[in-house]
């Protein structure tokens, strides 16, 4: 499919009420052409699904790669005075603990709190995938602090846990994380749904609810994966999570989910569509065709304009200008 990079694609809310907030997302792509591509070893296969977070005037990129074995790490880039990015050499975390090896450390999401970084990720040991957290000062040297939602075992979530997007601030007296978790449905088929855990301490977490926060659209282009993506941003109209929607043929697009602001559980309005679609060859054509999987977010709340980094296809990194408009 072939069409003009600058294309705008509008997503509105649908409105359940008369006084739902009016949500619009605009997002056009920087350019054709990925971000980076990295000769090392360690990430033969693809660069991909980065988390992003400005440190003083860079921005820093926290990217998954994978190497010719399909083991997963996590690479550091920062940005440059030209504003292209510089790759470390090495990875920053590589697989070392049990729940890591063989399938590794996947998938980053980062948010600074205090002077703190918080690291969610996945770790895969090849027989299950696991919510994990580690945190850093720098955002190169990070101490691990385990699995924190464990697999099949959850109040709903009985299979694999993953994509912990943490609200930056607390809510009600508490931290709040959205997360995705497997189940399956009535029909014998599992699927990827959003969960919701809760913590008083960042480093311990727990589920708030008893099922859900939101649940697949049944034929929709989130029918099959309901997957958070960067950590949440704070408006105020409430609290607005861009997420990656997969439908039954798995091809992955960017929504958004708006939640209260005084209840991280209660649902206010959510897309019926999604903002952008994979289009580009290299978002089409990877280690998994079409993808569009956004993961890293930086920029001004205030104004409501951001940078989203996104891996495209399982192998390259994008990135979009994203606007968000909302009223009622």
């Amino acid at each position: 499919m072939t069409r003009t990079v600058g294309a705008v694609l509008t997503c509105l809310a649908c409105a359940f009420a008369a006084q739902t907030p009016r949500i619009e997302i605009e997002a056009v792509r920087n350019g054709n052409r990925p971000l980076f591509q990295t000769t090392a070893s360690w990430a033969s296969k693809g660069a991909f699904n980065p988390a992003a977070v400005r440190m003083g005037s860079k921005t820093v990129l926290l990217f998954r790669a994978i190497d010719a074995h399909d083991t997963s790490r996590i690479g550091y880039a920062e940005s440059t005075v030209s504003g292209a990015f510089k790759v470390d050499a090495q990875p920053v975390l590589v697989p070392e603990t049990e729940y890591e090896k063989g399938g590794g450390v996947e998938d980053p999401r980062v948010v600074l709190i205090g002077d703190t970084y918080y690291l969610t990720y996945t770790g895969y040991n090849r027989r299950d995938a696991q919510l994990c957290l580690a945190v850093s000062s720098d955002l190169k040297h990070w101490q691990r602090k385990g699995v924190i939602m464990p697999a099949n075992r959850g109040a709903w979530n009985t299979k694999w846990t993953k994509s912990g997007a943490i609200v930056p601030e607390k809510v009600d007296g508490k931290w709040w994380m959205y997360y995705l978790g497997t189940s399956t449905g009535p029909d014998g088929v599992s699927r990827d749904k959003m969960g919701l855990a809760v913590s008083t301490d960042l480093l311990h977490w727990k589920d708030a609810t008893e099922k859900p926060v939101l649940d697949v659209h049944p034929e929709a282009f989130d029918s099959q994966v309901m997957e958070p993506g960067p950590p949440p941003i704070l408006i105020p109209q409430g609290i607005l999570l861009l997420y990656n929607g997969a439908d039954a043929k798995l091809v992955y697009r960017p929504g958004w989910v708006l939640f209260d602001r005084h209840d991280p559980r209660r649902v206010i309005a959510r897309s019926q569509k999604p903002f952008i679609a994979p289009e580009l060859d290299w978002e089409q054509v990877g280690n998994v065709p079409n993808v569009i999987f956004l993961e890293g977010l930086v920029g001004e709340a205030e104004a409501m304009q951001f940078t989203g980094y996104y891996g495209a296809a399982d192998k390259y990194i994008g990135s979009m200008r994203i606007r968000v408009k909302a009223g009622r």
